[in-house]
């Protein structure tokens, strides 16, 4: 199992997104964000599916349809560094 590190961007983006979500539905912005960050947590797992991402040297875990986990890893630790729009230009 690797460990999970939630950088500060990852915890201020995760929020951002819940308060824009919750400006038409707070109970769906409650939900999408404990979906998100439930499967951030499931990272730990090496086996648990991410692809390689858009730049180089990172990952993207696709948590929601609309929602993309961009993640940097290593052999023993995962760095999770943003949750951006799927449509979102990142970096």
């Amino acid at each position: 199992m690797k460990k999970v590190v939630r950088l500060t961007s990852y915890r201020q983006s995760l929020r951002d997104l819940s308060a824009q979500v919750a400006k038409d539905n707070p109970r769906a912005a409650a939900r999408l964000r404990i979906n998100i960050d439930d499967q951030v947590s499931q990272l730990s797992d090496p086996n648990f599916p991410r692809k390689i991402g858009r730049v180089k040297g990172t990952f993207e875990l696709v948590a929601h349809p609309n929602y993309i986990v961009i993640l940097e890893e290593s052999d023993k630790i995962v760095t999770v560094l943003l949750v951006a729009h799927a449509r979102q230009q990142w970096p």
